[in-house]
């Protein structure tokens, strides 16, 4: 049975053996490494409270706002400030109000934006390892009687601690 070639290069890779850095790089990553610190501790910690805060603020300030402008066009209807379409008769039996939006044509999408790792310390000193992943998620309501579409775009922060495996 004959290898392809991409088999054959891949082979080949496997038996090379990586050069050794020059000096002369070593010394200027080592000049550039401030004394006593490691890459490690160079790295900002990450600050899962702050994280949290930021991604649940940015769902609650759109679905506050949101809320606000239903609410208040709900309160308007009800006072007569907005003309509902059609003008009631004297003798006409009252109707129960109708949903504001009649959602019949759902769509939730999700995007992923990023993924990275990152490394803090707890506060024992041991690292711990997070896989983050930004995703933008999207909602889209349609009332096809109404002609209305209500679109929101929301960007979330999905924070996983793993195990760090040292070795």
């Amino acid at each position: 049975m004959r290898e392809s070639e991409p088999e054959l290069f891949e082979a080949e890779l496997r038996r090379l053996k990586p050069a050794r850095p020059t000096e002369e790089l070593m010394a200027r990553l080592e000049a550039e490494i401030p004394a006593g610190f490691s890459v490690m501790q160079r790295r900002a910690p990450a600050n899962v409270e702050s994280n949290f805060w930021q991604a649940a603020l940015r769902w609650l300030i759109p679905a506050t706002g949101v809320a606000a402008v239903l609410v208040a066009v709900a309160s308007l209807k009800q006072t007569g400030s907005i003309p509902s379409g059609t003008k009631k008769q004297a003798n006409a039996p009252s109707l129960a109000t109708p949903a504001l939006l009649n959602a019949d044509n759902v769509e939730v999408d999700q995007q992923m934006v990023s993924s990275f790792d990152a490394v803090a310390r707890l506060p024992g000193g041991e690292p711990v390892r997070f896989r983050c992943t930004e995703w933008m998620d999207e909602v889209v309501l349609r009332d096809s009687i109404k002609g209305v579409a209500v679109a929101q775009r929301i960007p979330r922060l999905e924070i996983v601690p793993v195990r760090l495996e040292t070795y």
